[in-house]
């Protein structure tokens, strides 16, 4: 057995070990792919496992994250700070090694992954990243940005969808350093694959601007070697390796779906690993491997990151202002200083808070280099231009205006994987009520921590004629409910600038900033603090407190209008403005009280969506004007004044409590 074949079978055999001793997890693909990335990890994939978060170091995304014992033996070897107990560990409470990869877990993952689909799409952000860094900083005799995307995916990814939509689009966009594998096993976990899927991934790759290659045996490592090289060698398409394996290699069930996600036993397992000519105990690990791991893993990329530092101290002293930006960019430290504009609000001015957006996006593009702008073919209705901004295209990819066209789960998935990239700062908009299509990628930038911003305008039924398929009802209830998110719905250009800057200087969630195409007027000049809060008092009462109404966005002003009314009838009531459930719940309990106090159970709220989540603020005595029925097609004055949203309403509603 030559060293390849060593440290093959010891990667093969701790994938064995550790889902038998889980008594959990998927050995199918770990077996099969096991050649592949041990060649790709000591022969090409640029990493220094002691500087794990190395900007310049190549990203490889495990898209099929139920093979993630395969990553996790290899991390080990590789010199990651994953020891032999986390391996023991796999699947374990509170372990290093979750059943999928988890981003902030495990040292050396850079995406987590596990529903199929989306790793591609990381994997494609991460290169279009690359390709706007490696435009805007590289210089003669300077790549600082200079590395390539690696992912491996299975039978699983190629039917979802939302891979072809991101393999689509990096096709069109040429990109070169974006290499993927594929363990094409020809089994998925109902059986064989042919119950469900006959196409010919070649040609359809190829027709999307791909290059394809073909490795017949999956565990022909020089074949393998060949075809990556090739890859690395084609700078204008990125790159399908078709590597055909066998599911489940060694076992006594290898081929069928038996293997796919079931341990092998111990039986079975160990009969697998004398099939490779491995006969030791469980989770050993012989000397050479560690050696063969530490020569062309450790060693290797410790040679390619000192060279880059040394490139980047004199590239520091060459260029300082370059230097810093993108240190700044890579850090995340990313502001948004909206003071000078506020002159260009004065109260009582009526504008749509998406056409307030689409200034702040343009100011925001101003003060930071890094900041991307993007949408799913609407930029014309969102408006999410940055203008002068370049469009990010083959030609071009210093363009600052990213065209996803109509994909939006793809979108939202290619941000997540610019943001893990990290050096660049993404927001990409559309229409509210489809973040039904992007939700699945959205909860995983929610998981994953990261700071993308989505601008999503057309906010409720004031969309009007476009009719209740266009009329979001639902979706604002749906992404409060998500877990590590930041929802803000601003009422007018004042919540809208603070409410920007929020999401500018968030660095551990995401934001979604939802936008009226109806004008809205500015009111009570509101604060960073008052946003900031989640809800602030925008109309005090007179004299003594009657009532509350609660509201968010366009609503506000509604608000503030009964609350006029309500005053001349004699009851004094107070306007509290929301714009984000979530930083008001983050608040201390004497804010609260200041705002909602105990006492106070005569509360109205007013929101054009579903009263879903509204009861934990006005209380069970509290009242709600909302949107639990589906829109409907009528100018949008109609359907407004049609489903309750009048100062007649309000104030009638409100006498009623």
């Amino acid at each position: 057995m030559n060293q390849s074949e060593l440290s093959i079978a010891t990667i093969r055999s701790l994938g064995i070990d550790m889902i038998n001793k889980a008594k959990s997890g998927h050995p199918g693909m770990v077996l099969g792919s096991a050649p592949a990335l041990y060649t790709l990890f000591t022969k090409e994939l640029k990493v220094f496992p002691q500087e794990s978060d190395w900007f310049n170091r190549d990203r490889f995304v495990l898209a099929s994250g139920h093979a993630s014992s395969l990553l996790y033996s290899l991390l080990h070897l590789s010199g990651f700070d994953l020891n032999m107990d986390d391996l023991k560990a796999f699947r374990q409470w509170q372990s290093r090694t979750p059943g999928h990869p988890e981003l902030d877990l495990t040292d050396g993952v850079d995406a987590s992954s596990g529903p199929l689909g989306q790793g591609i799409p990381m994997a494609v952000g991460m290169a279009m990243a690359e390709c706007f860094l490696a435009e805007r900083y590289n210089l003669d005799g300077y790549d600082v940005v200079d590395h390539y995307t690696y992912a491996l995916c299975g039978d699983g990814d190629m039917q979802e969808g939302v891979t072809y939509e991101a393999a689509s689009l990096a096709g069109h966009l040429a990109l070169g350093k974006l290499i993927v594998i594929y363990d094409s096993n020809h089994v998925t976990l109902d059986g064989p694959l042919d119950y469900s899927f006959s196409e010919d991934i070649k040609k359809r790759y190829e027709a999307m601007n791909w290059q394809v290659i073909s490795v017949s045996d999956g565990n022909d490592t020089n074949a393998i070697l060949k075809a990556i090289k090739k890859g690395k060698k084609e700078c204008f398409k990125p790159t399908l390796i078709i590597v055909d394996t066998i599911i489940g290699y060694g076992s006594q069930n290898q081929g069928t779906s038996k293997v796919h996600g079931a341990p092998l036993g111990e039986e079975d397992g160990k009969q697998a690993k004398l099939s490779y000519g491995f006969d030791h105990e469980d989770f050993f690990v012989p000397e050479e491997v560690y050696e063969d791991f530490q020569k062309n893993v450790i060693n290797r990329g410790k040679r390619a990151f000192n060279k880059w530092k040394k490139m980047m101290r004199e590239y520091k002293n060459a260029y300082p202002d370059l230097y810093k930006e993108l240190s700044d960019a890579v850090k995340g430290q990313y502001t948004f200083d909206y003071d000078a504009l506020l002159t260009d609000y004065p109260e009582g001015l009526s504008e749509a808070t998406r056409n307030t957006s689409e200034k702040m996006i343009n100011e925001i593009a101003k003060q930071n280099s890094t900041f991307l702008s993007g949408t799913a073919d609407l930029a014309s209705s969102t408006k999410t231009t940055i203008k002068d901004g370049g469009r990010f295209s083959c030609d071009d990819y210093s363009g600052r205006n990213l065209y996803f066209g109509i994909r939006e789960f793809a979108m939202v998935t290619i941000m997540n994987g610019m943001a893990l990239h990290q050096g660049v700062k993404v927001a990409s908009g559309g229409f509210l009520v489809f973040s039904d299509y992007f939700k699945a990628a959205l909860r995983m930038a929610c998981l994953m921590k990261l700071p993308i911003v989505l601008p999503l305008s057309h906010d409720s039924i004031a969309v009007g004629e476009d009719g209740p398929t266009h009329q979001p009802v639902e979706q604002l209830a749906m992404m409060r409910s998500m877990v590590n998110i930041q929802v803000l719905r601003p009422a007018d250009a004042y919540e809208m600038c603070a409410a920007w800057k929020k999401a500018m200087e968030t660095t551990d969630k995401p934001t979604a900033l939802i936008l009226t195409r109806q004008n809205v007027t500015n009111l009570t000049k509101a604060t960073y603090e008052d946003v900031s809060h989640g809800a602030y008092i925008v109309s005090h009462e007179q004299h003594q407190l009657d009532g509350i109404i609660i509201a968010t966005g366009s609503e506000v002003e509604l608000a503030i209008q009964a609350q006029t009314e309500l005053l001349k009838q004699g009851h004094d009531i107070r306007v509290v403005s929301m714009p984000s459930m979530e930083l008001f719940d983050a608040q201390s309990a004497e804010y609260k009280e200041s705002v909602l106090p105990m006492t106070m159970r005569k509360r109205l709220g007013v929101e054009m969506g579903t009263d879903f989540g509204w009861y934990k603020y006005i209380g069970l005595d509290g009242k709600m004007i909302s949107v639990n029925q589906f829109g409907a097609s009528a100018p949008a004055s109609t359907v407004i004044e049609k489903y309750g949203f009048t100062v007649e309403n309000v104030v009638n509603t409100f006498l009623s409590m």
